[in-house]
């Protein structure tokens, strides 16, 4: 691959912009390289935005927010809620922050943090979203969600788009951490997964 002539890097330092419409909202995102999808929603947000049950008073969680996506949809869906953005990335921090500005989401609060370690521990959720990276690892994906389980509000939700390789993988341990699992719809490449807090029963 060759490398880019000088005169190009500069414009690769401006932020993509590029807006996107899902659910009867549009949304205008700023994103930069080096970030997770940094041109275009990726199908597997996508396809959790569209399948994703937000209440317009939801208490919201977006772990491993990126640039904002999932989180800020879920924002323009709850206007009297709330919705916390976290992300190990300061630069998706950022980024997170200055999209939930430019939309107007006043309500959305983006800020770093290793999956929850710096959640206030007494917050609670309604829902809980998050587009894991595939290479994450079940060590990862077993502190998520046994700290998730313990910021879910009885009967609350927590939603995973994986690659749809990861499914069974998924419905394990949703069925281990939460005694339940639901598919909510399978795409071509992409699984959206779902399940409630303190409703025991394997599906």
């Amino acid at each position: 691959m060759a490398p880019l002539p000088p005169e190009k890097i500069e414009d690769l330092k401006e932020d993509n912009v590029f807006s996107a419409s899902l659910r009867e909202h549009s949304l205008t995102f700023h994103a930069t390289w080096g970030l997770f999808s940094p041109t275009a929603v990726d199908e597997g947000s996508r396809l959790l935005i569209e399948e994703m049950e937000i209440r317009p008073t939801d208490a919201i969680l977006d772990v491993g927010c990126g640039y904002g996506v999932l989180g800020l949809f879920a924002a323009a869906l709850a206007p009297q809620g709330t919705v916390d953005l976290v992300d190990k990335d300061f630069v998706a921090v950022n980024y997170a922050k200055k999209n939930a500005s430019k939309n107007r989401l006043a309500h959305a609060t983006a800020y770093l943090s290793n999956l929850l370690s710096h959640v206030a521990p007494d917050k609670k959720f309604d829902v809980i979203l998050s587009n894991p990276p595939a290479q994450g690892g079940r060590e990862l994906l077993s502190i998520f969600l046994h700290d998730a389980k313990t910021h879910l509000k009885p009967g609350g939700k927590i939603y995973l788009v994986t690659v749809s390789g990861l499914k069974e993988f998924v419905k394990r341990n949703f069925q281990e951490v939460f005694g339940n699992y639901e598919k909510v719809r399978q795409g071509k490449t992409y699984t959206v997964a779902l399940a409630r807090n303190g409703i025991m029963h394997n599906s």
